[in-house]
């Protein structure tokens, strides 16, 4: 699923006005959703923010309960070969697209084939290279499309084929990245299918209306083929960045649920707002990466140095007040498929201040002390809590002969820049797609030629270590989970060894929700589809 960020722009006294008067007359969840949508394509998307809103439109084969694991979505039911290679899903009955036009096998075959088109260009097409050629066709080492693993055996009936057994596909597939997308409007419309004029929907939601910098409205879809169980009429996405605004809108009763708040409100919601704060561990992690294409950040001690010197310890409970966990590694505790050790770097049981002394030596080698230091840019994407860490972290860095500038922009720009290595030092952080460790290591291997071109994909620091790359390519067809899983410990000790990233803590998530909405419950991916929801008026 994907990158994250923490809620811009008050919607107009008029538009909620408006949207207030339409509740009296439908269940309208009113829903504080974060940064303004890039993009309402599922080919195109990144973030949850988006998820949020192209999960409750758009449905794939399988899709998430109410607790985020794998349920049949349009297929109805599918088989798995002996060998685990090949899934065979039988589409459910009348399914359709809000235009009328039914939902075929072909409009499967047709997305996976855009999403590893080259000239696509989805930053997430990884997600499904366990399907056969899919990297082969997205590196455009294959240019016959019609040589990926997808094919339609008829109207109804879709079987994807894999590289080798992968044991958490059906969990990839719950991903937006799996999503079917209309043929016969991309065949007329190419990418403006989801202009306001011509966008459809198969999920239990269709959108009607999206207002650049205010929010999105999409209302409940009678044709869903589980319309008779969706309560809520309509929702509104809210675009807005200002935690403490949204907060104080929350308050006011203008939004039934805020995905994020100022961590060090946590207190006074707890007091206040007793049991409509949602803090719970799920698999991600936040983290800051260090551009390898920067010379000052090519030196593996540099960045050694960097990464001990943060007293993570007092980030969770201290500077953010939410409990937030240390993370010295890079897969989250509790992933699925990883039975072994956690990694846990020997520095990391050193005092802080044995760790600073060292640190302060590794500079010095390279150069730099606190009379002569070293200057680093660190951006990150705007939002109360990331800059309280910003603030912290410079602080601890500059002892150690480290001078900070902090930047920040909205979350479109400051993700624009990581991805086009625009950066020293940048925030960012991961939730898991699905549980599985190679979610998270894959952030770490090299990028791939397309074309003249190299796509670092979300390696937003450009690290690169072919014994990496070659244990994550062997795991990938390894059917022995326990040889399997210690090919990627591995992987994740030399990555993290290299100080590849620097892993800051795994995160909580931190939703309130409204007293009148029932059906919320809390999961280790953070996905909660309004479908699920009931609200009291």
């Amino acid at each position: 699923m994907k990158i994250t960020q923490t809620l811009t722009a008050v919607t107009t006294a008029g538009a909620m006005a408006l949207m207030m008067s339409t509740a009296a007359f439908a269940v309208t969840l009113q829903m504080h959703n974060g940064a303004d949508p890039g993009s309402l394509d599922p080919h195109k998307v990144s973030g949850d923010w988006e998820n949020r809103i192209v999960g409750d439109y758009i449905e794939g084969l399988v899709t998430e309960d109410a607790k985020a694991d794998a349920i049949a979505g349009q297929a109805e039911s599918w088989e798995i070969s002996d060998d685990g290679t090949v899934y065979t899903f039988h589409l459910r009955d009348g399914i359709k697209w809000t235009d009328g036009e039914p939902v075929t096998a072909e409009d499967f075959v047709f997305a996976f084939q855009r999403l590893m088109d080259p000239a696509t260009a989805s930053e997430y097409a990884y997600l499904q290279y366990p399907i056969k050629n899919a990297a082969a066709i997205n590196s455009g080492e294959i240019t016959d499309f019609s040589q990926l693993g997808v094919k339609a055996l008829d109207d109804k009936t879709v079987e994807i084929t894999l590289e080798a057994a992968t044991p958490y596909f059906l969990q990839a597939l719950t991903h937006y990245t799996a999503y079917p997308v209309p043929k016969h409007l991309v065949d007329e419309f190419g990418d403006a299918w989801t202009s306001m004029d011509h966008i459809v929907a198969n999920g239990p939601y269709k959108i009607t209306e999206w207002l650049p910098g205010s929010y999105v409205h999409s209302v409940k879809n009678e044709d869903y083929y589980d319309a008779a169980n969706v309560k809520i009429d309509e929702v509104y996405y809210h675009v807005l960045e200002d935690q403490a605004a949204a907060l104080n809108r929350y308050r006011a009763g203008e939004f039934d649920i805020l995905t994020d708040f100022p961590a060090d409100q946590y207190q006074w919601i707890q007091d206040n707002l007793p049991g409509q704060a949602h803090v719970e561990p799920f698999l991600g992690v936040y983290y800051y990466v260090l551009n390898q294409e920067k010379e000052e950040l090519k030196d593996p001690n540099v960045r050694e140095a960097l990464s001990i010197s943060i007293m993570r310890d007092v980030i969770g409970p201290d500077i953010l007040g939410t409990g937030e966990l240390p993370a010295y590694g890079w897969v989250p505790e509790g992933t699925a498929n990883y039975a072994g050790e956690t990694y846990m770097p020997e520095w990391a049981k050193m005092p802080y201040e044995e760790r600073v002394a060292k640190a302060k030596e590794l500079m010095a080698a390279a150069g730099y002390t606190p009379e002569n230091p070293l200057t680093l840019q660190l951006r990150y994407n705007t939002n109360d809590n990331h800059q309280r860490i910003a603030v912290a972290i410079a602080a601890m860095w500059e002892p150690i002969g480290v001078k900070v500038e902090l930047f920040n922009a909205e979350t479109a720009v400051h993700y624009d820049a990581l991805r086009a290595g625009d950066f020293q030092v940048g925030r960012a952080g991961w939730l898991l797609d699905y549980s599985d460790a190679s979610n998270t290591l894959d952030l770490l291997k090299t990028g791939t030629m397309q074309g003249d071109t190299m796509n670092w994909g979300n390696n937003y620091g450009r690290y690169s270590n072919p014994e990496f790359d070659a244990l994550l390519d062997s795991a990938a067809s390894e059917q022995d989970l326990t040889k399997r899983a210690g090919m990627l410990h591995k992987a994740e000790a030399i990555a993290m060894d290299e100080f590849g990233a620097i892993p800051i803590y795994w995160y909580v998530s931190k939703n309130i929700i409204s007293p009148k909405i029932t059906g919320f419950e809390d999961n280790a991916k953070d996905v909660h589809r309004t479908r699920w929801l009931t609200k009291a008026e």
